[in-house]
């Protein structure tokens, strides 16, 4: 999870929108609680978590995964924070470091990796189900530190599910030569468990895969962090390996797959107003080793759980079959 503050994420380009990103009506001012959602884009414009949050039952036979990035757990609490965590009930959540009773009671198995950087990094999963092994690492990287804080892998019975907060490529693409070192490194170790055992990947993954995932894609284009050629290349890379990698495994992003025309997003920045004009970016995601991706029953952007982080979670429904 990024830090509150951190600059990187912040994508200044997303506010220079085009007129039709502005919304037409003089009410923007106006203190709602729910406000209907845009046309173009069907999802909430809410500031603020809704006070009553609740979801349909989970689908008999699977298991619930959910991933959200939040801004500090601490911050988060106090606007709402755990009360998506009772609602959602969730199996196996990808999040942060818990420390609210009412949080750890639900998960018993809790594993998180912080950046020895205060504010820098932290990842988490938290788990009904008890892992056959935990793994902080990403094999052949060669700065181990600048990992810290940004994967966990949980390996089960049938599957690895894998959490990360991916490197961002950082205000003026500053720190882009970092990305391509981690997305080097990552597709290696992706490949190599899903030889393994299939693969469940998740989290902020810090890249809208296509014109679709992002508002003012054109002007974003190579410009800002999360849209540009070397990330979504390393992406499209991962999903769809090279002819030439012949025993290379294939992803699919789930949701995408799911949702073949929607341009929902999971994240929308404080600055400009973004969250209602619904100036936005799908870069949380759920990808699945193609071989189970026919098991998934469910994937959804839940997009009114907006106000205790700057990003929506994200909730997919797996049958594990036999179970982790």
């Amino acid at each position: 999870m990024p830090p509150k503050g951190r600059a990187a994420s912040k994508r200044k380009a997303e506010s220079s929108g085009d007129e039709d990103d502005t919304p037409k009506t003089k009410t923007k001012k106006a203190k709602v609680t729910s406000p209907a959602p845009r046309p173009e884009n069907a999802q909430p414009t809410n500031k603020v978590l809704p006070v009553n949050i609740s979801f349909p039952p989970k689908t008999p036979g699977t298991l619930r995964l959910a991933a959200w990035n939040i801004c500090g757990l601490a911050a988060s609490s106090k606007k709402g924070f755990k009360y998506y965590v009772e609602a959602e009930d969730a199996d196996i959540l990808v999040n942060e470091e818990p420390v609210d009773p009412a949080i750890t009671d639900r998960y018993p198995h809790r594993y998180w990796s912080i950046s020895d950087k205060k504010t820098y990094s932290g990842t988490a999963i938290l788990s009904k189900h008890k892992p056959l092994s935990v793994d902080k690492t990403l094999p052949g990287h060669p700065e181990p530190l600048s990992v810290k804080g940004r994967i966990i892998t949980l390996e089960f019975e049938t599957c690895y599910v894998i959490g990360t907060y991916v490197v961002n490529a950082g205000t003026g693409l500053k720190t882009l030569d970092a990305k391509k070192e981690w997305n080097v490194h990552f597709e290696a170790y992706i490949r190599d468990l899903d030889k393994k055992k299939p693969v469940i990947w998740t989290g902020d993954l810090n890249v809208a895969p296509t014109e679709m995932d992002l508002c003012n894609a054109k002007k974003n284009w190579n410009k800002t962090p999360g849209y540009t050629e070397a990330e979504t290349t390393a992406f499209k890379n991962i999903l769809n390996p090279p002819k030439e990698d012949k025993d290379a495994g294939r992803f699919v992003d789930v949701w995408r797959h799911l949702h073949p025309e929607d341009r929902h997003f999971t994240y929308f920045s404080y600055r400009f107003n973004c969250r209602e004009k619904g100036l936005g970016w799908r870069l949380d995601m759920f990808v699945l080793s193609e071989r189970i991706a026919e098991r998934v029953k469910m994937c959804e952007i839940r997009s009114e759980i907006y106000g205790a982080s700057d990003h929506c979670p994200l909730v997919l429904e797996f049958d594990f079959e036999a179970g982790p």
